[in-house]
C-alpha cells in the first residue's frame, strides 16, 4: 500500500520525477488561463450572441470540464430568467430546439460527449457555443452547424488542470447573453485571485507556510468531507471531492449546506468520528494492529468558509420590525454551527478560508487551493496526478469525457 510522504512536496527532483507532466505548473498558470481565454473569445466573436434571448441553456460537458456547467448554474440559479441545464452526455433534453443554445464543453475537442451533444444540437437547430481545441473535431461540428467556437489552446495541460481556460469564454458568454453580470472587470480579478493562491500555494511555497500542501497531509491521513455553503460553495466542494478523488486517488465525500447540514452532523457520532485531536476521543493506546486489524482513517470536515465583510445590519432592525436573516448571515451561522459542533465531537477540521468580496471570486479562491492540494495528495503518495493505470483501462470501454 502506497504511503503518504510530506517530505516529497518540497523536493525538487521529487516533484520533477512523480509529476512529468506537470500539473502543477498548469494549475499555476490558471490565471494566464483566463486572460488568454478572454481574448481568445473576443476573437471568436462571441459579441455575436448579444440578443440572441435563448429560451433555455443547456451546457454539455463532463470529466474535468463537468464544473464549467455547475459554474454557469450556480451564476444563473438566482435571478437568472433563463432555466440553464447541465448534461453529461446525449441524448440532449427532450425539450431543447431552435429556441435554445447548447454550449459543449471539451478541452481536447474530441470528447464523445461534447461531440454527440454538439451534434444533436446541430440537427434539432438550436444555437451552438463550443470552447475546446482549435482545429479539433469539435471545432469542425460547430464551423459546420454554424455555430461560434471559442479555442482553447492550453499546452501541456489536460481537462482538469485547465478548468479556468474552459470556464472564462462560458462565463463571458453568459454575460454577454444577460444571464448572469460577469464583466470583464471581474475576469481581471478573477485571474488576480487565481495568481495569488498560485503564489501562496505553488511548489516553491515550503509546506509550513503552503496551505495546499498542509491540507494534502492532512486529508492523506483521513475520511474527509468537504462541505461548502449556497450554491457557489457546493460547486466548490463538488470539484475539491472530484479532484482529491481523481488526481489525489482517495475517495472524499461533498455536500453543500443548508441541505447538507443534517447528513454530515450525522456522522459525527458515527464509528469515524472522535478520533480526532480534540474532544475526548483518541486512538486506544492499547490497540493492536496485529490482532485488531489496521485502524481506520479518522473522519475529517474541510470546511470552505466564506469569511467576507457580512452586509450591515438592516435599519429597520432598530424599529423592532420583524426580520428575516440576511441568507449571507444565515448561512455563515449554520456554518458556524456545523463547525461548533464537529469541534465537540472531536471531529478534524481543516479550514479554507476567502474573504473575496463576490461569491465568484471566492469559488475561485476555494478551487484553486483545493486543486493544489490534490494534486499535492497525488504526489505525497508518489503516484502521477494527471494519469492512473486504471482510468486507462476504461479506454473505449464508456464514451470520452476529455
Amino acid at each position: 500500500m502506497a504511503t503518504f510522504d510530506e517530505q516529497r512536496l518540497d523536493d525538487e527532483r521529487a516533484l520533477a520525477e512523480v509529476d512529468p507532466g506537470l500539473s502543477l505548473r498548469a494549475l499555476a498558470a490558471a490565471g494566464a488561463q483566463v486572460r488568454t481565454a478572454v481574448h481568445a473569445a473576443a476573437e471568436a466573436g462571441l459579441d455575436r450572441l448579444e440578443g440572441l434571448g435563448p429560451r433555455g441553456v443547456v451546457v454539455g460537458a463532463a470529466g474535468g470540464s463537468a464544473c464549467v456547467g455547475d459554474l454557469l448554474e450556480a451564476l444563473t440559479r438566482v435571478g437568472g430568467a433563463v432555466p440553464v441545464q447541465t448534461v453529461t452526455s446525449a441524448p440532449l433534453p427532450g425539450w431543447v430546439g431552435a429556441l435554445d443554445l447548447v454550449v459543449a464543453v471539451s478541452q481536447s475537442g474530441r470528447a464523445a460527449g461534447a461531440l454527440a451533444l454538439a451534434a444533436e444540437a446541430g440537427r434539432r437547430g438550436a444555437s451552438l457555443l463550443t470552447v475546446g481545441a482549435p482545429d479539433s473535431p469539435l471545432a469542425d461540428l460547430s464551423a459546420r452547424h454554424h455555430g461560434i467556437h471559442v479555442p482553447v489552446r492550453v499546452d501541456g495541460a489536460g481537462s482538469r488542470t485547465s478548468m479556468w481556460a474552459q470556464a472564462a469564454p462560458v462565463l463571458l458568454a453568459a454575460d454577454v447573453l444577460g444571464l448572469a453580470s460577469v464583466p470583464p472587470g471581474l475576469l481581471a480579478e478573477l485571474a488576480d485571485v487565481l495568481d495569488d493562491r498560485a503564489r501562496r500555494s505553488g511548489p516553491a511555497t515550503e509546506s509550513f507556510d503552503n496551505p495546499a500542501k498542509l491540507l494534502a497531509c492532512e486529508v492523506a491521513e483521513s475520511a474527509a468531507i468537504v462541505l461548502g455553503d449556497g450554491p457557489f460553495g457546493g460547486v466548490a466542494a463538488r470539484r475539491a471531492a472530484e479532484m482529491f478523488g481523481r488526481t489525489g486517488r482517495m475517495p472524499v465525500t461533498s455536500g453543500a449546506l443548508p441541505d447538507a447540514a443534517s447528513q454530515v452532523v450525522a456522522c459525527f457520532d458515527g464509528p469515524l468520528a472522535g478520533q480526532g485531536d480534540a474532544g475526548g476521543g483518541g486512538r486506544d493506546i492499547f490497540a493492536d494492529p496485529f490482532l485488531d486489524g489496521p485502524s481506520r482513517p479518522p473522519l475529517r470536515l474541510v470546511l470552505l468558509r466564506d469569511t467576507s465583510p457580512l452586509p450591515p445590519p438592516d435599519p429597520r432592525a432598530a424599529d423592532g420590525a420583524e426580520l428575516v436573516d440576511d441568507p449571507s448571515v444565515a448561512a455563515r451561522r449554520l456554518a458556524q454551527t456545523v463547525e461548533s459542533v464537529a469541534d465537540d465531537a472531536g471531529v478534524r477540521i481543516s479550514r479554507v478560508d476567502s474573504d473575496a468580496p463576490s461569491p465568484l471570486l471566492r469559488l475561485a479562491s476555494h478551487v484553486a487551493l483545493t486543486d493544489f492540494a490534490a494534486t499535492y495528495l497525488a504526489i505525497g503518495h508518489g503516484f502521477d496526478p494527471a494519469t492512473s493505470p486504471h482510468v486507462q483501462l476504461l479506454r473505449g470501454a464508456r464514451p470520452g469525457h476529455a
